[in-house]
């Protein structure tokens, strides 16, 4: 028990430190009852029961607790306390902003404190990487050879190094996702690469490549190649299906210069185009992301005479092939920020999604169940010189998941 849990309580350590730990244990209780509650609480309760109260804390107050006193230190830090905790609805999701272009640093949005943490990611080297997330666990691969991945957890900062990826080397596009069972733990990573076909414009090798945490191993589920489509770096994983944004290479009208793709990973697909699903209109870039297991896609609309140049964003749920439009952006938010350029960062996942333009470090939250609005608390980092880039990317702050 304790060699199992000393990496839990190591990762309490570093955690508590990095979101900063309770100058006394009133900050949790009612503030006209500190004294009382205090000694009832900490004389009274039972362990067990003080675990299950603790477990529906936010996650960065669950790390200050631990730092009341020794036996709430020991009880958030046990492997029973994570089964209490596994067992606790989801955890808002975070949003990791970078602030710099060239080191991966940067602040970790909480939106129920509204708060910014500075944590430090593992394993990842440059803001520039492709990054996924699912239930607490994110999946980095490189920019460069498109071949080293890891999975970690960034709260517990548990993280694994994976195999190499078969397939195309130094692929010209790839699209990266991971999809984590919340049962089993479970996880499966997936690698879209697509490259050109050499002296043919028109034509694309595309394959998909499977990693099952399971066996531990990569298989190449489909080889294929597209004429007058190729793929891109948007991909995501819903209820065991994948799906991919392809971009036209042909031209043609400003409403099918994208494409939506899908493959099931559980068993044999047709040709991916045949699973063609046409996006919502003329759009600028999309970004697609799962919500509670649903398909959802972020995008930027053009405009009718320059569908290159965005005029509002906008978010659809995929129905079946239809698209059902939940909300546009409303004029004031687009304005507010400032020169949103034709693509943006947005991810989402749980109830919550996230936008944020490259240009500046404010960061927009929409509420799918609220329908509202609402700008985050203002990034402790501000733009240094005119060409500076922020982005960033969401994640579900949990405890119990491991790569």
């Amino acid at each position: 028990m304790k060699g199992e849990t000393s990496w839990i309580s190591h990762c309490f350590d570093d955690m508590s430190k990095e979101i900063g730990g309770l100058d006394s244990f009133s900050e949790l209780i009612d503030e006209g009852n500190k004294e009382t509650a205090a000694v009832s609480v900490d004389l009274i309760l039972p362990d067990d029961l003080l675990e299950r109260i603790l477990a529906f804390l936010p996650i960065a107050s669950i790390f200050r607790a631990g730092s009341v006193c020794r036996r709430w230190h020991e009880i958030v830090s046990s492997k029973r306390f994570l089964w209490n905790f596994s067992n606790v609805l989801s955890q808002k999701p975070w949003y990791f902003m970078f602030t710099s272009s060239d080191e991966p640093v940067g602040y970790a949005y909480d939106p129920i404190l509204r708060k910014w943490y500075g944590i430090e990611l593992p394993c990842i080297q440059t803001p520039n990487w492709f990054i996924a997330s699912s239930c607490g666990l994110v999946c980095f691969m490189d920019n460069d050879s498109r071949s080293e991945l890891h999975v970690c957890n960034p709260v517990t900062k548990h993280c694994k190094k994976l195999e190499d990826p078969p397939g195309l080397k130094f692929p010209d596009y790839s699209a990266l996702s991971i999809s984590v069972d919340r049962t089993s733990h479970n996880y499966t990573v997936s690698v879209v690469k697509s490259k050109q076909v050499p002296g043919n414009f028109f034509q694309w090798d595309l394959s998909i490549h499977i990693y099952d945490s399971e066996t531990r191993m990569w298989a190449t589920s489909l080889t294929e190649v597209l004429t007058g489509w190729r793929g891109g770096d948007e991909s995501v994983i819903c209820d065991g299906i994948l799906y991919f944004l392809i971009y036209s290479t042909g031209g043609g009208t400003p409403e099918n210069r994208h494409g939506l793709v899908t493959y099931s990973l559980s068993g044999r697909s047709s040709p991916l185009l045949r699973s063609f699903i046409p996006v919502p209109g003329p759009l600028t870039c999309g970004r697609l992301m799962n919500l509670k297991e649903k398909l959802v896609v972020v995008g930027g609309m053009g405009k009718q005479d320059r569908p290159d140049i965005i005029k509002g964003i906008g978010i659809w749920v995929l129905e079946g092939r239809n698209w059902n439009e939940v909300a546009r952006m409303p004029h004031k938010y687009f304005q507010g920020f400032g020169e949103l350029d034709d693509v943006f960062a947005s991810s989402g996942t749980d109830d919550l999604i996230y936008i944020q333009s490259y240009g500046a470090p404010a960061l927009l939250v929409f509420d799918m169940n609220q329908k509202l609005w609402k700008w985050a608390q203002k990034c402790p980092v501000s733009k240094k010189f005119p060409l500076q880039l922020f982005t960033g990317f969401c994640f579900e702050p949990r405890l119990e998941f491991a790569p």
